[in-house]
């Protein structure tokens, strides 16, 4: 599906953004503008989705094992499969006996079409994806597409909701719109991340106990993972501080002894990494965070680098135990002796639909989600006189 998006109120010529979605620097040189300090600075709430041909499949997201979305899950698909959307639901979603024991339903699940997470590619057959749940729902729908995802609408039925800005009480009209186009939209960064680990070549002797040989005739394995929030280095069970080296661009900044360190993205500072004491930064800001976890020095503040740097994380060669890393909170592995994580900014953002536009979302989630800056006001003075 070609859609268009619009820059500095410039349309693009019919870039295929989410199938093969080229990155900002490259979508603006596109747009025929350049990084010329002359130019005006881009204004987050001109970013817009519009369709060239009108969406015909849709891929629906719904939370695991809540009882309270089946309904609102059931009126969705109903909806979309009378505006002729073909819709993609997941195969173990379908699974679920509550959904399967409805016969009312049986009629509109034989126009599903099914995928199996990690098994079936479908990143070519969605043109857009809706979500019911909470943040991690919009997660989750990010780890299935590895390269470019389609633009994600994400109605607030979850916990927390900082992502989701959609009410699902005016559903039909707000996918309405939606599908004929004309939408606000933000770009979310995400990171590249990819865990070189090193294996060692192993045999087992006659009494079943496995003998290693040298780490000199191991091979490396390496995996590779798209990151919408954060990635986190951890100590895991152990007792010791986690104690690993971070490079930046191939140099040693720091070493991190500590509970361990957060890397993520200005979507990601929201979360875990606001709760260790980072700053919020606003999703279209582009830029990496460091965050500490409980660092063991008082002078280990959070920092902020640039998008275009290469981080490495690894463990110090005096590392008294190994440590941990999760991606988006999930794939969680150990991070051994001569393992190492490399993480960038990935080509690949996710194009999350606005409720409003960027920026009012941004404060609206950090208002109703977070209520920062909320307190008492200060009574108003009468007179000079009450100020003593």
């Amino acid at each position: 599906m070609l859609c268009q998006l619009t820059l500095f109120h410039k349309p693009l010529k019919l870039i295929k953004i989410y199938n093969s979605l080229l990155p900002l620097k490259k979508v603006l040189i596109t747009c025929g503008l350049s990084f010329s300090p002359l130019r005006h600075i881009q204004d987050p709430a001109s970013q817009r989705l519009t369709w060239n041909k009108p969406p015909k499949s849709v891929l629906v997201i719904k939370k695991i094992q809540d009882a309270s979305l089946l309904q609102p899950f059931k009126e969705l698909c109903v909806f979309l499969t009378e505006k002729n959307m073909i819709v993609y639901v997941e195969r173990k979603v379908l699974a679920d006996p509550v959904i399967q024991a409805d016969e009312s339903f049986a009629a509109v699940i034989q126009k599903f079409c099914t995928f199996r997470e990690d098994l079936d590619d479908i990143s070519n057959r969605v043109d857009f994806i809706i979500c019911l749940g909470g943040d991690g729902t919009l997660l989750y729908a990010s780890s299935l597409f590895q390269k470019s995802v389609p633009p994600v609408m994400s109605f607030h039925l979850g916990s927390l909701g900082f992502l989701t800005p959609f009410n699902f009480d005016t559903y039909q009209s707000q996918v309405t719109q939606i599908i004929e186009g004309n939408a606000a939209i933000i770009l979310r960064s995400r990171l590249r991340v990819v865990k070189e680990s090193r294996e060692k070549n192993a045999r087992v002797d006659k009494k079943g106990i496995i003998m290693t040989k040298g780490d000199s005739e191991g091979s490396r394995k390496a995996m590779q993972y798209q990151v919408l929030n954060e990635v986190v280095v951890d100590r895991g069970p152990f007792s010791y501080l986690s104690n690993v080296d971070l490079f930046l661009d191939g140099h040693l900044i720091t070493t991190v002894q500590g509970d361990g360190v957060i890397v993520s993205t200005p979507t990601g500072s929201t979360a875990y990494a606001v709760a260790a004491g980072a700053s919020m930064i606003h999703p279209n800001v582009p830029a990496i965070m460091i965050t500490p976890i409980c660092p063991h020095s008082l002078s280990f503040r959070p920092i902020v680098v640039p998008a275009g740097v290469e981080l490495k994380i690894m463990l110090s060669r005096d590392s008294r135990n190994t440590a941990w890393v999760s991606f988006d909170g999930r794939k969680r592995q150990e991070i051994c002796h001569g393992d190492n994580i490399t993480i960038t900014t990935s080509c690949f953002p996710v194009p999350s639909i606005c409720f409003q536009d960027p920026v009012n979302d941004w404060f609206e989630s950090l208002a109703q989600c977070l209520h920062w800056n909320v307190r008492k006001k200060q009574n108003y003075l009468s007179s000079k006189e009450d100020v003593f």
